[in-house]
C-alpha cells in the first residue's frame, strides 16, 4: 500500500537512487537530527532477523518508487512524462541558478558522483539533463535537446528546499521529530506540524491537498464535508482560563462525518470495489440525453454552468453538496484513497478544474499509488523465475526433459548438502565447484554407455 508521508533526500549520484528507502511514515517519523542515546535496559534491541526484514521493506518501497521508471534509457523522448522519479543535481543547478530536473536514467549516467536531491516523483515533467540550464554538459543519452522544457513547473524542492519552512530534510538543526507529507496538488513537501492540523494516521489517508492548494481550490472543501478523513484534534472556541480548549474527537468526527454521507458517496465501511460496483450502476443506468424535458442552468463555484433536468435535482455532484456546504477551515484536507473517484465531472466542473490547473484530479491513474504499482508489477516480472521463463520458450518434449534434469539436480544437491548438516561442515565454494563437477562427469558417463541403434 502506499503511504502518503513519503520524504524527500539528498545524496550523491551513481548509488544515490538505490539509497531512496527512507520512505513511509516510521521512517519519516524517525528523529534523524536527534542526537544519539545509548539504549536503556529496558528498551528492546533489534535482532538480526528483524534488520533483513526491515531491509526488505525498504527495497520493496524503493522498487516501487524505481520500479515505473526507466533506469537505462534517459526519458526524454518521452515527452512530458505523466510521472515519473526525478532528481535535481546541486552539483549542476545549484541554487541562484535555473532550477533543473533530471530522470533517473540520467542520475545515473549523466550525473554520477554529483550531490543529487531526489525529489521522490512528479507529473508531466520532461527531463531537463543537458539542456540551457546546464552550463558546460550535454546528456549522455540525447546530446540534441530543446533549450528548454515550457511545460515543466518547479518549486523550491529543485534545491533541495521544502515545506513552507523552506528547509531541507533532514534538517540538521531541526531536532523535533516529524514526518514529511507530499501535497498532491503543488507536489511541495510539508512537516506535519506545519499543515495547519494534526494529521491523521497516516494508514487512515491516501493523499493531502495542503493549506495553499485548498486556499485556490475551496470547492474542495464542499467535499470534505463528506469524504476527507478527519484529523486527530479539533479545536473548538471554548475558552478556558484565557486558553483555547482543544478536544481528541477523532472518532466522534468519524461516526458524524459517516452517518451524514448520501448515497452516492462511499461510507468509510464500503470497500473500493463496492463504490466501484455503484459508480458502474449509475453509468449503466437509464440514459436522459434524449430526453425532451426542458432544461434549467445552475450555477457552479460562482462560474461553470450546469444542466438540470426540469422538476430533478441537479445532476452535478458539487452542486448538491454545496447546498450543505459548512464552514471553511484554514487547514490541510487528507483524502481515503477513492476521494477522487467522487469528484463530479460533469462539463462545468471539468471547466472549472482546467482553470484552477487541477484536471488530473479526474485522472485515477495520477495517484502515487497507481505509479508504485505499476512499478511493483514491473519488479514482479523481472524476477520471474527463470526456469518458468526457459519453459514458455520449449515445445512439450523439451519441457519435460528440462524438469527431468532439474529434479534430478535438485534431489543430488539437496543429498550432496545434506552430509554437511550432518557432519556440522561449513559449505565453501570448493565444495559446489566439485559437486558440479562429479555431476557433469557422471553426465558423461551416461551419454558414453549409450548405445544406438539404426534401424
Amino acid at each position: 500500500c502506499s503511504s502518503p508521508s513519503r520524504g524527500p533526500r539528498s545524496g550523491w549520484g551513481g548509488g544515490a537512487a538505490l539509497e531512496f528507502p527512507a520512505v513511509g511514515p516510521s521512517a519519516m517519523a524517525a528523529s534523524e537530527g536527534s542526537p544519539k542515546r545509548k539504549l536503556q535496559p529496558e528498551e528492546s534491541v533489534l535482532s538480526l532477523v528483524d534488520v533483513l526484514e526491515e531491509d526488505e521493506e525498504l527495497e520493496k518501497e524503493a522498487c516501487a518508487v524505481l520500479g515505473g521508471s526507466d533506469a537505462e534509457k534517459c526519458s526524454y523522448p518521452e515527452g512530458y512524462v505523466k510521472r515519473q522519479a526525478l532528481y535535481a543535481c546541486n552539483t549542476c543547478t545549484p541554487k541562484g541558478e535555473e532550477p533543473a530536473g533530471i530522470c533517473l536514467a540520467c542520475s545515473y549516467k549523466c550525473h554520477e558522483g554529483h550531490e543529487l536531491f531526489e525529489l521522490y516523483t512528479k507529473r508531466n515533467f520532461r527531463c531537463d539533463c543537458g539542456n540551457s540550464k546546464f552550463k558546460n554538459m550535454t546528456c549522455k543519452f540525447f546530446p540534441e535537446k530543446e533549450k528548454v522544457n515550457a511545460v515543466n513547473q518547479y518549486n523550491d524542492n529543485f534545491f533541495g528546499l521544502y515545506c513552507t519552512c523552506k528547509r531541507p530534510y533532514p534538517d540538521p538543526e531541526d531536532e523535533m521529530p516529524d514526518e514529511m507529507i507530499q501535497c498532491v496538488v503543488c507536489e511541495d513537501w510539508f512537516h506535519g506540524r506545519h499543515l495547519g492540523v494534526v494529521p491523521p494516521e497516516s494508514v487512515d489517508f491516501q493523499e493531502m491537498v495542503c493549506q495553499a492548494c485548498v486556499s485556490r481550490c475551496p470547492f474542495l472543501w464542499a467535499y470534505a464535508e463528506q469524504l476527507a478523513v478527519p484529523t486527530v484534534t479539533r479545536v473548538t472556541s471554548e475558552m478556558d482560563g484565557g486558553k483555547m480548549k482543544v478536544e481528541v474527537t477523532d472518532e466522534c468526527v468519524k461516526r458524524e462525518s459517516t452517518a451524514a454521507l448520501p448515497d452516492d458517496i462511499p461510507k468509510e465501511n464500503e470497500t473500493q470495489e463496492q463504490a466501484k460496483d455503484k459508480d458502474k450502476e449509475r453509468c449503466n443506468g437509464p440514459s436522459t440525453s434524449m430526453s425532451t424535458e426542458p432544461k434549467s442552468q445552475v450555477v457552479v463555484n460562482g462560474g461553470g454552468i450546469c444542466p438540470e433536468e426540469k422538476g430533478a435535482r441537479s445532476t452535478c455532484r458539487l452542486q448538491k453538496l454545496l447546498a450543505d456546504w459548512g464552514v471553511r477551515k484554514d487547514t490541510a484536507i487528507f483524502w481515503p484513497s477513492s476521494w477522487r473517484s467522487q469528484l463530479c465531472a460533469c462539463q462545468a466542473c471539468r471547466e472549472m478544474y482546467s482553470e484552477l490547473e487541477v484536471s488530473f484530479l479526474l485522472d485515477e491513474c495520477d495517484t502515487v499509488l497507481a505509479y508504485e504499482n505499476k512499478g511493483k508489477r514491473q519488479q514482479e516480472s523481472e524476477r520471474r523465475d527463470p526456469l518458468m521463463t526457459a519453459l514458455s520458450s520449449m515445445d512439450r518434449i523439451q519441457q519435460l526433459e528440462l524438469i527431468c534434469e532439474y529434479n534430478d539436480l535438485k534431489t543430488e544437491l539437496k543429498d550432496y548438502l545434506k552430509k554437511f548438516a550432518e557432519e556440522g561442515k561449513v559449505v565453501t565454494s570448493e565444495d559446489i565447484q566439485q559437486f558440479f563437477e562429479e555431476l557433469r562427469s557422471r553426465k558423461r558417463r551416461r551419454i558414453d554407455g549409450m548405445q544406438y541403434y539404426c534401424s
